[in-house]
């Protein structure tokens, strides 16, 4: 099984498109996917939104959590890692910024053997998908994660291109040997995660999707200045850590060896 964990908070009109975009993939794959939907303290009814889209279109194979408190995306994705029973545990945004061609991809990678596979916005055969309305909020978007991956490489170490692509996949060993460790709530946990990687020796695959921008938001600066302030205190907290700390996540892996899954797409 695969499993793809969506975290969500307070999504409102895209959820209906979502699901239904995921009903449609997740029947037409040969082998079972598992879908969760991790309601970080949803407060625009999205749970029984959820539960009315389930009765009007089932999934096969479909698990919401909800909790009431707001404890940001870091937990919610998890909680939902965590919870999941997949070989193979993706994660991506719930308003779908990146097709399932690509969803299918970074999870083939990690069936087919990786470790760990993440999108890379920045990898030269990617591609951004923008109207002419929306360019210059991509531009400042662009330069956001410039700024956010430039000072993520110079605060943690990190060797990522682009750290905060929403969309990554893991085999079931990094997760169950690595998630239980991380702390970081926020926008910092994909840093943290990326960390935990590197530190535990495990290889991350990066690899081009196509990013389909849609609509705009804005990112204020007391938000750029909290993700800073996380990856201070992530690297407060792994210097205290050493590799003697972590079980050897490589031979947990080999133990646990992913099938090879070829995939279809629907369109």
């Amino acid at each position: 099984m695969i499993s793809l964990v969506f975290p969500a908070y307070n999504p409102g009109p895209k959820l209906d498109r979502t699901w239904r975009a995921t009903a449609r993939f997740v029947r037409g794959q040969p082998d079972p996917w598992q879908v969760l939907f991790v309601l970080d303290g949803c407060t625009d009814g999205t749970a029984d939104r959820l539960a009315e889209l389930a009765a009007e279109d089932p999934m096969p194979e479909v698990r919401v959590i909800s909790y009431p408190k707001n404890r940001g995306k870091g937990h919610a994705v998890r909680t939902g890692l965590l919870a999941a029973r997949g070989r193979v545990r993706v994660f991506t945004d719930v308003d779908l910024a990146y097709d399932f061609d690509d969803i299918a991809r970074v999870a083939d990678e990690v069936a087919g053997g990786a470790p760990a596979a993440v999108a890379s916005r920045t990898h030269p055969d990617s591609v951004l998908l923008i109207p002419d309305r929306l360019l210059g909020y991509a531009f400042r978007r662009k330069l956001q994660s410039v700024a956010f991956t430039a000072a993520a490489r110079a605060v943690l170490g990190l060797r990522h291109q682009d750290t905060q692509a929403g969309l990554k996949a893991f085999a079931a060993g990094v997760v169950e040997h690595l998630v239980p460790r991380l702390a970081c709530d926020g926008f910092g946990f994909d840093c943290e995660l990326l960390l935990a990687c590197r530190r535990a020796g495990v290889p991350v695959a990066e690899l081009p999707v196509r990013v389909r921008y849609e609509e705009g938001s804005t990112t204020s600066t007391a938000t750029g200045f909290r993700m800073l302030r996380e990856l201070w205190a992530v690297r407060r907290r792994w210097k205290r850590m050493t590799l003697a700390a972590y079980p050897d996540v490589r031979s947990a892996l080999l133990a646990q060896p992913t099938r090879v899954i070829r995939w279809s797409t629907v369109a």
